[in-house]
């Protein structure tokens, strides 16, 4: 009996193997395609390098669009953009901004890599207080008081924080196709608080200024 059912099963084996060939097929001109795409000659790719840990968790603008932290940007986030100049800043709290205009030719890949220098006026507070954040997606943006300070990343987890001055803040967590969100917090002197939440996923055009501003410049001492 048990070899009967076993035999069957071995005969039923190639039957149904071959009822996912259209699927396998599918999955191979799909990721076919998807390295054509990437490899073709009309889109050009860049790539970032973060001279510091810094640089690497500094926050990404193309055009004004956000797109995540610097260290990210690569594998199935790795940036294509249409050929032409383009404007790149890199943001970080209590850095100065990094801008630079790149010009993306055809079928090629540049590197840019990105140094930033400690902002002049930057001077800790002080009165602080603690707070974690526990956002997802975690490669959100942060604004503190309309500055952009980090990523979720940055600041969540059991080792990372940010250190606030005490005092009533408007925090804005912000991701291109995810609505924004933002909360006010009081805090007093010495206190540890928490902003948990989680994204809610939605159009590009639902976003908050925020992340498509060019002109928004880094917090170089949050308050």
């Amino acid at each position: 009996m048990f070899n009967e059912r076993s035999g069957a099963f071995r005969d039923r084996t190639p039957f149904r193997l071959w009822r996912f060939m259209p699927l396998v097929a599918a999955l191979i001109l799909l990721l076919s395609a998807v390295d054509s795409y990437t490899d073709n000659q009309v889109m050009g790719e860049v790539r970032f390098e973060g001279v510091t840990k810094a640089e690497r968790d500094s926050g990404v603008w193309i055009d004004g669009q956000y797109l995540g932290y610097l260290k990210e940007l690569k594998g199935d986030k790795k940036v294509i953009l249409l050929p032409g100049e383009h404007q790149i800043t890199v943001r970080q709290a209590g850095l100065d901004d990094f801008v630079r205009k790149i010009v993306v030719e055809p079928g090629q890949k540049q590197m840019v890599r990105v140094a930033m220098q400690k902002s002049a006026g930057w001077v800790m507070p002080s009165a602080v207080s603690t707070l974690k954040l526990k956002v997802q997606p975690d490669r959100a943006a942060v604004f503190l008081d309309g500055r952009y300070i980090g990523h979720v990343g940055e600041f969540g987890g059991k080792f990372h924080s940010l250190v606030i001055a005490s005092g009533t803040h408007r925090i804005k967590v912000e991701l291109p196709g995810y609505r924004t969100f933002e909360t006010e917090i009081s805090l007093l002197a010495g206190q540890k608080s928490e902003v948990k939440t989680e994204l809610v996923k939605g159009s590009i055009e639902q976003n908050d200024g925020m992340i498509k501003q060019v002109g928004q410049q880094a917090a170089s001492n949050p308050h």
